[in-house]
């Protein structure tokens, strides 16, 4: 097997790998039986990579203590490979020489198309960190998401590999995650390689990834468009456009930052006039990030389409092309995970700070953030071959509790049905005129003009 003498940054990257969705560092005296779970789960979830020979961080003497020689670890490559039913394929395996404190196993274990088991017959999945045993019917879900070959791994003949090779976008990753490797055998371990006539040439989450300008490179559109609309409506009129929308070009980590940065640019000015009185509206910016990394990560490739982030007066609206995959549905999506780009998330995952940290939790977290801010959770949507999130400025607040707030922090001031539902989300114009007549009859406001038209009453604090 391969022996790769790794340098000592190396191997302080190791020790401080936290182990999470796609890494996990195991004791060479574990069981072969019991770190073929571990493998299992691997392979049937996004893939991941497993050291074995490093003490976890709770161990307090000397972390690495790894095999004297290969031979040592027969008895687990033999498990692994020969004992997983059925066998998982493309299975990455070397040493890694530490100098001086023995051979760490490295297993690279590919996201696969099939459903595997350990050698007793039990079926592991992924989830973060942990390994979780699942059975019958959730067997049987996981074997319906398995079976093609993921978009991003499709070969793109038109990029010769060298371009990759000698990117920036590479060398700033490949300095980042402190390996030392020759790029094309990085790229090769990294799954980022696809054969095309006897070669190995880049494939598409490669090009997502380190190409300078992927959208120029794919066959299918993968930018991201930004909007700025004046309006509250459902439908939109080209005239309500504040400019013409913005197109966010260049690699994927780029590309989120970049449409993170736009969209804070605009809400920052999302704001609405009413009676010559500016109303200002916020958002918390961990939950926009969350939905806006998703949109970009989980995406379907293969559509020629881009994202489509919309940024209304009362509301934001993503959209990303393709539904939702595998056996994620609108009932289960802060329960289960599904990777579409399992590699594309894996590797954005392994950089320190990066943008995708909270692997299976980011809707979780954008609920959360919401809440926290007074605000209604986001409301999915499957439409045609995209996926919609829309994140409503609407107050978890009740209509009424909503004007008495807006009324008691601003002195003086008048209230209409349109303010209302603009301030609270509410789209109901009928909701909203009951729950003022219901303030009325309590005593809590007045109208200015008692013969003013339907819907057209202007209101005040009594």
């Amino acid at each position: 097997m391969e022996v790769t003498r790794i340098q000592e940054d190396e191997l302080n990257s190791l020790l401080l790998l936290n182990e999470d969705h796609f890494n996990d560092v195991k004791s060479k005296r574990i069981l072969p039986a019991k770190l073929q779970e571990t493998f299992v789960a691997f392979a049937n979830s996004d893939g991941g990579d497993l050291y074995v020979g490093i003490e976890d961080k709770a161990h307090t003497g000397e972390r690495v203590v790894g095999f004297g020689e290969q031979e040592e670890a027969n008895a687990i490559v033999s498990t692994l490979l020969e004992e997983t039913q059925p066998a998982v394929e493309n299975v990455s395996i070397e040493f890694l020489d530490t100098d001086g404190k023995g051979l760490v196993l490295h297993i690279g274990i590919p996201k696969s198309p099939k459903v595997h088991y350990t050698a007793s017959g039990d079926c592991f999945i992924r989830i973060n960190a942990q390994k979780r045993k699942i059975k019958g019917e959730r067997i049987t879900q996981l074997g319906y998401s398995k079976g093609a070959e993921p978009y991003e791994r499709k070969p793109v003949a038109d990029v010769e590999l060298q371009e990759i090779a000698q990117s920036e976008e590479l060398a700033d990753y490949m300095r980042r995650v402190s390996t030392h490797l020759e790029p094309t055998i990085f790229l090769r371990k990294q799954r980022l390689l696809t054969s095309h006539d006897g070669t190995r040439i880049p494939n598409v989450g490669c090009v997502l990834l380190f190409d300078e300008e992927p959208q120029a490179t794919l066959e299918t559109r993968c930018a991201v468009k930004v909007y700025r609309l004046r309006t509250t409506e459902k439908e939109y009129k080209r005239e309500q456009l504040e400019e013409m929308p913005v197109t966010i070009n260049g690699g994927t980590e780029e590309v989120i930052r970049k449409t993170i940065d736009q969209v804070v640019k605009y809400i920052d000015g999302a704001a609405f006039r009413d009676g010559g009185k500016l109303v200002k509206l916020r958002y918390p910016a961990e939950a926009l990030k969350e939905i806006l990394v998703n949109a970009v990560i989980h995406r379907d490739y293969s559509l020629n389409d881009d994202i489509h982030v919309r940024i209304f007066d009362n509301r934001i609206e993503v959209q990303s092309p393709g539904k939702l995959p595998g056996y994620m549905s609108l009932d289960n999506l802060y329960e289960e995970r599904f990777s579409r780009n399992p590699n594309l998330v894996r590797m954005l995952h392994n950089l320190p700070n990066p943008v995708n940290h909270d692997i299976g939790e980011g809707l979780d977290t954008a609920k959360n953030e919401l809440k926290k801010a007074g605000l209604v959770e986001p409301i999915f949507e499957e439409k045609d071959n995209a996926f919609l999130v829309t994140i409503k400025h609407q107050r978890i607040a009740s209509v009424e509790e909503v004007v008495l707030s807006y009324l008691e922090e601003n002195p003086g001031t008048e209230i209409t049905n349109k303010l209302v539902r603009q301030l609270s989300g509410e789209d109901d114009m009928q909701k909203v005129k009951l729950a003022l007549q219901k303030l009325r009859a309590a005593g809590h406001i007045v109208p200015l003009d008692e013969n003013a038209s339907a819907f057209n009453f202007r209101y005040v604090k009594a």
